[in-house]
């Protein structure tokens, strides 16, 4: 007997929900119906600072008036915060993490003095290296003080372990939506740079939280918006690197504004439960973001 796929729809509590997300959260629950599959609803709620319980109960409020159905228990990331530790370890052992005790300042500070340096797919300043290769010995009396660090990807030795272990470049399969079936796409890690693994203040990072609970929770189908596509290429390293399965990939179409600009909760854009205090129902809703029946 095959083994069912497993999708997941996973909001972050940090704001409510908003057209953008019930697309999202709707065409990843058709797709699971579609492939008879299992619909999980994953709550990533790593940051810890913004999360906020009452977010938390409209995400559900919101899922259920959409009339979408998942699997209990939901998983919730704060939760699992061991799990990650263990995943960190594991890349610590193999000398692919280092300590980085520099501030947003003092990377701006460094950037500023470069001409053009490059941006990484979320629009930040690479990181310049300012910890990479530091002695022992200078580190260890850092960690003596007590200062705050966060753990960075050594991006150039991640990628020659990365090698060791497949031999071949590092790729992963999306799923088409224009009836072209599969592609196989080589991901470029690299334009991350020496990403962050483990924040300042929490011991995981988002990257590294969504891939070890994809694993966990067995997902086989990881279908997200268009503004993720990049992250896929530093989540298929980690991947790779921790000895996690590959899912398969799709990414979605965003829902714009009328100035062609992605709807956003830090913008405040119109919120899902205002849309159904205003009368909206659940099937206007599909109609709004192109989804029919």
């Amino acid at each position: 007997m095959s083994k069912r796929p497993v999708l997941r729809f996973a909001p972050s509590p940090n704001g409510e929900l908003h057209l953008g997300h019930a697309f999202s959260a709707l065409m990843v629950h058709d797709m699971a119906k579609c492939v008879d599959g299992r619909f999980l609803l994953r709550i990533e709620d790593i940051d810890t600072g913004r999360s906020r319980p009452e977010f938390e109960a409209r995400i559900l409020e919101d899922l259920a008036w959409l009339e979408l159905e998942w699997e209990e228990p939901v998983r919730r990331q704060s939760e699992h915060f061991e799990t990650y530790r263990e995943a960190v370890a594991k890349l610590q052992d193999m000398g692919l993490l280092y300590p980085c005790f520099a501030s947003r300042k003092d990377i701006a500070e460094a950037v500023a003095k470069k001409p053009a340096h490059p941006l990484d797919p979320d629009g930040a300043p690479l990181y310049p290296g300012l910890f990479r290769g530091r002695e022992p010995r200078e580190i260890a009396e850092l960690m003596s003080t007590g200062a705050t660090h966060a753990l960075r990807l050594d991006m150039g030795a991640a990628l020659e372990a990365a090698r060791e272990i497949t031999g071949s470049p590092i790729t992963f399969t999306e799923l088409t939506s224009e009836g072209t079936g599969p592609k196989r796409i080589e991901a470029d890690p690299s334009r991350w740079g020496d990403a962050v693994i483990a924040r300042k203040d929490v011991p995981t990072s988002y990257h590294l939280s969504v891939v070890v609970d994809d694993a966990l929770q067995g997902v086989t189908h990881v279908v997200r918006g268009q503004d993720l596509y990049a992250a896929t290429d530093i989540h298929r390293l980690l991947q790779i690197l921790l000895g996690l399965p590959e899912p398969l990939y799709h990414h979605h179409r965003l829902i714009l504004d009328e100035k062609g600009r992605k709807l956003s909760k830090s913008r405040k854009d119109e919120s899902l439960r205002a849309l159904r205090v205003a009368g909206i129902s659940p099937a206007r809703i599909r109609h709004m973001v192109g989804l029919e029946g």
